[in-house]
Formats: structure tokens, C-alpha cells, sequence
């Protein structure tokens, strides 16, 4: 890991306000692997060295002085984090030799372990096309056009997402980089640190951890509420583009009441079909009386220019702005690699939160996380399913 800050911001975000509100709560991640890939012992191996090496990462006078520059961190949180120093012993890695599937885990104070998730995602991903998947062979500058190239297909503002399952580190320094100098559409990134070095634009508000932890603190069924409140709490209106699929997209528009339609600046969708998404929000803010114009969607699903111009066309006429946040598409592109060289489909998700497991629903069923029971206690809770016996 070259700096603490490449990492997507709002893991910072996150854990500014984990640490404020509950610096006490202790919590677990689990590593998913939703797809084919499978690993090696040697992989392993060296996943585990370059984790262990990951305690001497800290944050550098000049990234410092930036992290100043952004509005939204209290000088408090600024000294936390320059003395933090990431806890290797709180992560557990090996394999499941039945099927050479990684097992992988994190343990430890909520406001510390926040910022292993990303970092590590990259890691696994980056190692896994160096150790395993070794026949590509791409230069980064060639891909980078590839990818300005498309650019002008997406057709809206965007902002690039792809760290979590880049190719390598190389890949996205240049993606980055070319969009900076060149992109008739792309705004700014979600990586703090390439937002940093190219002069980009740094997004990212929270993400479906903030509102699982919240489901263990405060309950399950009001989850959405608490931590729509909660989050005001700590930024007062700041940073306010709500994730919206956390247990449904219903569920959440039910706590979306007057005050936080009004408060926030807009709405992130992250799965389920994105057109129908748009038409709901745009007839719940013309239920309240506020001018859909006045806030904004962000899409980031699985976004490619194909799906962007359908969002595009579909949201040309409903009276709302919109935005794309695009991820694996820029930094790991199935199109420019090939068939034979998929990237990696996994996540690592909060599984529990002061000893209470927690899970993801979403607007997918594929995409929901969590222990069985617990996921089936979550859908009758929403969606009246029968528990499993």
C-alpha cells in the first residue's frame, strides 16, 4: 500500500463519525467471494506478508495537510488519523482447501478496523492478477486511453469508483490521470489519494456498513431512520447523498420523511433495475412538494456506457440531476482483458456489530450479505418472508 489514502473516502467519512458517535462498538468483517475465481497457498502467502507490512502506512505532513483542505473533517479526527497505525493481528486470512477459497476476516474496535475493507479488496484483487491469473498483459498508459476513449460515451458526469477491484495500482494511477488532463465527462474519484495526486475531485458519502451497524445499535426495523439521524448528527447537512437499498428501496423511503428529503442533497442506487429507481424518486419528492430539479440521483451500480445511456435517455425528462459514480468498468475492463480474465466478483461486508450479526439486503437478491438466519429474520422483517425454520 503506497498511502493511507488510497482508500475511498468515505471509509474516512465513516469512520470520523463511528468514532464520534460510538467509539466503543466492536465489530467483525467477513470476505465473499460471489464468483468463480479460486486461490492458491502461495497467494496466501503472500497476501498475508503484504498485510503484515501494511503497519508501517501512515499518513504523510503533505497528505495531512490536504485532508485540511476538505470541509468535513474536524481537527480532532485530522490527529486521530495521523497517528493511526493499521493492526495487521486484526485480520485473519487463509484458505478453504475443499475448494481453494480465500477465508478471510476482521476483528476489532469498529472506528479502527473501518479502514481495512477497501485497501484490502485492492490487495487481494491486484495479487490475484500477479500470482494467478498471470496471461494479460496490458500497459497502463494504452489502457488509460482505452478508457478516455469510452469516456465520451457515458454521456453525463461520472466520477471514478473502481479501487476496490482494480487490476493494479499502475492501472488506476493513469486512468485517473488521463481523466484529469482529458475527460469531457468525468468530475472526480472516489480514491482520496489519486483525488490528491491528479487534482480530481474527491466524492463519497457512506456506504451499507453505516446503516448495518446502526441495525445492532438501534434496532432493525427504524435502522434506516437512526442512521439517516445519526449521520445529521455529525455533519449537519454535510456530505448528504443518502444510500437508499440497505434493507429495500421501500423501507428506506418510508424514513425519508419531509426533514431528510429536504436536508439531504440526494440519493445514491446501488441495485435493483436503476430506471424504475429514477421514477421512484422523483414521484416521492413530488409527493413532499420539493422540486425533483433540486436534488440528485447518483447511479453506481455496475455501470458501463451501454447502461449509462439508458439511464441518460430515461432521465433526460423527469426534472431531476443525475450522476454516475463508475467502478470496475474503468479500472478492470472485462471488455479490454478478455473473457479468460474476469475481475475478481467479491466484497467484504460488516457481518457483526457488538456481537449482533447484521446483514445487506438490498434491491438485488444476489447481492444480499449476512448469516442465513439472520438474512431471514431481515426479509420477514421487511418483506413478511416465512423465517427459517
Amino acid at each position: 500500500m503506497k498511502s493511507i489514502l488510497d482508500t475511498d473516502l468515505y471509509k474516512f467519512t465513516m469512520q470520523q463519525a463511528v468514532l464520534e458517535r460510538y467509539p466503543d462498538v466492536n465489530v467483525t468483517y467477513k470476505f465473499t467471494n460471489r464468483g468463480e475465481h479460486r486461490f492458491t497457498a502461495s497467494f496466501v502467502s503472500r497476501l498475508i506478508d503484504a498485510i503484515d507490512k501494511m503497519k508501517y502506512v501512515k499518513l504523510t505532513d503533505d497528505e495531512y495537510e490536504y485532508l485540511k483542505t476538505l470541509r468535513f473533517f474536524k481537527p480532532a479526527y485530522l490527529e486521530y488519523i495521523r497517528n493511526y497505525r493499521f493492526n495487521p493481528d486484526e485480520v485473519k486470512v487463509g484458505l478453504i482447501t475443499e475448494n481453494n477459497n480465500l477465508s478471510l476476516t476482521i476483528s476489532g474496535p469498529w472506528h479502527r478496523t473501518i479502514l481495512w475493507e477497501v485497501p484490502l479488496m485492492s490487495l487481494i484483487s491486484e495479487l490475484y492478477f500477479t500470482e494467478i491469473d498471470t496471461n494479460w498483459q496490458s500497459d497502463p498508459e494504452q489502457y488509460a486511453k482505452f478508457i478516455l476513449a469510452k469516456d465520451k460515451n457515458i454521456g453525463h458526469q461520472y466520477a471514478e469508483f473502481g479501487t476496490r477491484r482494480r487490476r493494479s495500482y499502475d492501472i488506476q494511477n493513469y486512468v485517473c490521470e488521463n481523466l484529469a488532463k482529458y475527460s469531457e465527462n468525468c468530475f472526480g474519484t472516489s480514491n482520496v489519494h489519486f483525488a490528491m495526486k491528479h487534482g480530481l475531485k474527491v466524492v463519497g458519502t457512506t456506504a451499507h456498513e453505516w446503516i448495518m451497524g446502526i441495525s445492532a445499535l438501534f434496532g432493525l426495523r427504524h435502522a434506516n431512520r437512526y442512521a439517516l439521524s445519526e449521520w445529521c448528527q455529525v455533519y449537519h447537512g454535510d456530505l448528504g447523498i443518502a444510500l437508499t437499498d440497505t434493507y429495500g428501496t421501500d423501507d428506506f423511503f418510508d424514513h425519508f420523511d419531509l426533514f431528510y428529503s429536504k436536508l439531504f442533497d440526494g440519493v445514491r442506487h446501488d441495485s435493483g433495475c436503476p430506471l424504475k429507481f429514477a421514477d421512484k424518486v422523483v414521484s416521492h419528492y413530488n409527493k413532499l412538494n420539493i422540486d425533483p430539479c433540486s436534488k440528485t440521483i447518483v447511479f453506481s451500480d455496475g455501470l458501463d456506457p451501454l447502461v449509462c445511456e439508458k439511464i441518460n435517455n430515461h432521465c433526460e425528462n423527469l426534472g431531476i440531476k443525475w450522476s454516475f459514480g463508475i467502478g470496475t468498468n474503468l479500472t478492470n475492463d472485462k471488455i479490454y482483458f478478455g473473457p479468460n480474465s474476469k475481475p475478481l466478483n467479491m466484497v467484504i461486508k460488516l457481518r457483526t456489530c457488538d456481537g449482533v450479526e447484521v446483514v445487506k439486503l438490498s434491491d438485488d437478491p444476489g447481492k444480499a450479505t449476512g448469516e442465513e438466519n439472520a438474512v431471514a429474520i431481515a426479509m420477514h422483517t421487511f418483506h413478511g418472508k416465512e423465517i427459517i425454520k
